[in-house]
């Protein structure tokens, strides 16, 4: 079983807080908020998410690289880890 699944729903109310701090934004610009109040939702977006991320790569490392079953599997997992934080560092 998965640490998402374990996690899963702590991750989903953070989750449903992004959702909603997307909609803010959404209303934000369809009541043509001023531009700095926007940005300032959108940092806390971005907060949010990095929050969530960090939580999802902190629980992946424990259980995929920590405890991993034996070397191949941790391999495996320090390479899925590699690829997507190159993709988070673009």
């Amino acid at each position: 079983m998965s640490h998402t699944t374990h996690h899963k729903k702590k991750l989903l109310a953070r989750v449903g807080r992004l959702k909603g701090q997307m909609e803010a934004v959404e209303r934000a610009l369809e009541g043509e908020r001023p531009c700095g109040e926007i940005l300032q939702l959108l940092a806390s977006i971005r907060g949010a998410l990095n929050g969530l991320t960090g939580e999802v790569l902190d629980d992946h490392l424990h259980e995929h690289v920590l405890h991993a079953a034996d070397d191949k599997a941790r391999g495996e997992a320090v390479q899925e880890i590699s690829e997507v934080l190159r993709t988070y560092i673009r």
